[in-house]
């Protein structure tokens, strides 16, 4: 049969490997500080039971409904936790006292971190699922004909080495914040831009 595409969405897992809770507990072992990026950065967190759990239900739901396109399952895991808490509690569930006994250190943001994570994209309809405690995300697809015009002006930008051209296609394929129906304009390289239907 045709192939089934099941996407599952994750927040950060507990305990995997170079995740917060491992980092913290090497941090502790030395006696500090702990290092956290920013006072207000918030993140979505999981267990590794979780995960495996929506893996296999995901799959498992996939199979049984006979979906014909795509589907990208992601797990309600509440409000997100700021992670300088995570921080506090952690130093506090060894016996000592924050910022006393032992410092937390903020260090900033590294390139291209978010200060919120955002589980679901604005171009996405959150919905409910079949599966306790998990949404489906649905995106707003790019219709087949504005990808086939897109790619095939990256790839004519690309065969002449033109970069700028390179970034502005695959930027405007994109940026679909515009309203369904919206062209997104497609610049080539030294040609006149192709207008393709986003709608």
């Amino acid at each position: 049969g045709a192939p089934r595409f099941i996407t599952v969405r994750f927040g950060n897992v507990l305990g995997s490997s170079g995740s917060l809770i491992p980092l913290f507990q090497r941090q502790l072992s030395r006696g500090g500080p702990l290092t956290v990026t920013h006072p207000e950065i918030e993140r979505f967190f999981m267990t590794v039971h979780e995960a495996v759990q929506l893996i296999l239900q995901s799959a498992s739901h996939g199979l049984r409904d006979g979906m014909r396109h795509g589907r990208i399952f992601v797990l309600d895991m509440g409000e997100p936790i700021r992670v300088i808490d995570i921080a506090r509690r952690m130093i506090r569930l060894a016996g000592l006292d924050p910022e006393i006994d032992v410092g937390i250190d903020i260090i900033g943001l590294r390139p291209g971190e978010k200060l919120y994570e955002e589980l679901f994209d604005a171009e996405e309809s959150r919905l409910p699922s079949s599966i306790p405690g998990v949404f489906e995300a649905e995106p707003r697809p790019i219709p087949l004909r504005t990808l086939n015009k897109t790619f095939d002006a990256l790839e004519r930008a690309s065969d002449e080495a033109d970069d700028a051209a390179c970034v502005a296609i695959a930027t405007g394929l994109l940026d679909r914040r515009r309203a369904p129906g919206a062209d997104i304009a497609v610049v080539g390289a030294r040609r006149p831009a192709i207008m393709a239907q986003a709608g």
